[in-house]
């Protein structure tokens, strides 16, 4: 399971992104008082961003970081423009 890691992360930042909900942090008890994020213990929180970033880092310098935006259908399709 260790090497799907990264495609598991992937996947649950999708569905984040089509089902508007942050998916909880499991065994989260105590927070740290010198470490103030804004957490998500115990239950799910609905969210409505529409962008994720999904960090992976691994072992032998493998690492990655993968932005996933949501889809909107009113978004036109953009056509680059090259010269040589």
């Amino acid at each position: 399971a260790t090497t799907a890691c990264g495609a598991i992360e992937a996947a649950v930042c999708v569905l984040a992104l089509r089902n508007g909900v942050i998916p909880p942090t499991i065994n989260y008890a105590t927070p740290d008082p010198d470490c103030d994020l804004d957490y998500v213990p115990n239950s799910a929180r609905e969210w409505s961003g529409r962008h994720t970033l999904s960090n992976n880092i691994g072992f032998g310098g493998q690492n990655s970081a993968l932005v996933l935006s949501a889809w909107t259908e009113s978004r036109q399709p953009q056509t680059l423009r090259r010269s040589a």
